[in-house]
């Protein structure tokens, strides 16, 4: 049991190692340009080189992706709780939000450079409006699917349907929730760094703009890897806080 744990903990880092490795011999073998697809250790030499750059960019794209989830986790949540504790609201809003969810993101940016200008707000809405729907979707799932024998039992000992959804639908309701949080991060980051590629003078996409342009591939794709690790440390950031919440909901937790 010990060895499977010990496995499960390093087989993502053995996986990383593994295909570093069969890039970086795949590079050489084939001496592939460095314009063309830069080898893992070119990417280090010039993460290294363009550090304190790099760490300048990746802070303005942290706290901006940070304040548009947030703001998705707000409005996610309410609006989850009011479609998943109503089927006439269920049935009128969740087919609009499908179709606002089927829309490309990357066509907002531009019409939301002309109401707040190039800067922080086309970013931050830009993970906002790319983020929310997981949220939203999972609250309301979690509330919809309440068993209805579950309801009929509580409401005959006297709950109201307030209690009920309060007291039973919204823990039911938290596995869910930490999921789409799990699923909203990454989408954050794509949003603020689509964003920045097109509407900012900093940040991790403004920086794969201005690397490509100067043809420093290696630059730009350790501007992708920040970007990326971020998103990994934040996704299991979500999942420490899920096994301390909501252990309960997952199987073989007692056992953990």
């Amino acid at each position: 049991m010990k060895n499977t744990k010990q496995i499960e903990r390093w087989s993502p880092w053995l996986l990383l190692v593994a295909v570093l490795i069969l890039w970086q011999v795949v590079c050489a073998g084939f001496q592939v340009s460095d314009f063309i697809f830069p080898s893992p250790w070119r990417i280090w030499t010039q993460f290294w080189e363009y550090k304190e750059i790099i760490a300048g960019h990746a802070w303005r794209t942290f706290w901006v992706t940070m304040a548009g989830f947030g703001l998705a986790i707000v409005v996610g949540v309410l609006m989850g709780f009011v479609i998943g504790s109503s089927r006439i609201a269920y049935a009128a809003i969740y087919p609009l939000m499908t179709a606002f969810n089927a829309l490309p993101k990357a066509a907002f940016v531009p019409i939301l450079v002309v109401w707040f200008g190039i800067g922080v707000g086309p970013a931050i809405l830009t993970a906002f409006l790319i983020s929310f729907f997981p949220i939203m979707v999972n609250i309301a799932t979690g509330l919809a699917t309440l068993e209805p024998e579950l309801e009929d039992v509580l409401r005959v000992l006297g709950a109201k349907r307030w209690d009920v959804l309060m007291k039973i639908g919204l823990p039911r309701s938290m596995p869910y929730f930490f999921g789409s949080l799990k699923v909203a991060i990454t989408l954050a980051f794509v949003g603020t760094t689509v964003s920045e590629m097109t509407a900012a003078n900093e940040g991790i996409g403004y920086l794969l703009i201005s690397a490509g342009s100067a043809m420093q591939m290696g630059l730009a794709f350790a501007g992708l890897m920040v970007v990326g690790a971020m998103a990994m440390l934040m996704y299991e950031l979500f999942s420490v806080i899920e096994k301390h919440t909501t252990g309960w909901a997952h199987r073989g937790s007692q056992n953990q």
